[in-house]
């Protein structure tokens, strides 16, 4: 695991202490590496997918699972420029997902086959940024200068 691939779940368990109920958005932050990494002998190691494309077999099965804890992915879209930051601020996809509570995003291995999915995105992810926000009750993105 890596700091800045693989979400560390002791991090994540801090963050999440004591408002395990509280609704949550999960802001996803992707960089891809320009092909996926797998270990030798994996099955996919000899297809040359793009990182992306590895991404994919990851995220079918993850969307699976966030519908199953009752999430719903909010916005997804590709970035392509950083306008203020630095190179190593680049990602080429941003997604936000909504769930329920705390405790919904933390069920998500409980979904079948979760776990083995995950060696898609550890192959697919150069680099990613996992930013917990404060979540609506509903599914809604909301922009609070509407007032």
């Amino acid at each position: 695991m890596t700091e800045h691939v693989t979400p560390d779940p002791a991090r994540i368990m801090d963050a999440f202490e004591g408002a395990p109920e509280t609704p949550v958005v999960m802001l996803n932050l992707n960089r891809y590496r320009d092909r996926a990494e797998y270990e030798p002998g994996h099955p996919f190691a000899e297809r040359g997918l793009s990182g992306r494309e590895a991404y994919l077999h990851y995220g079918v099965v993850a969307q699976s699972a966030i519908a199953h804890v009752g999430g719903r992915i909010l916005w997804a879209a590709a970035s392509r420029d950083v306008v203020i930051g630095c190179d190593h601020d680049r990602y080429d996809e941003i997604v936000a997902v909504w769930y329920p509570s705390r405790s919904a995003f933390l069920a998500l291995p409980t979904y079948p086959g979760y776990d083995e999915a995950h060696i898609h995105r550890e192959a697919a992810v150069e680099q990613a940024t996992l930013l917990a926000v404060d979540g609506e009750p509903e599914p809604v993105l909301r922009n609070p200068f509407d007032v």
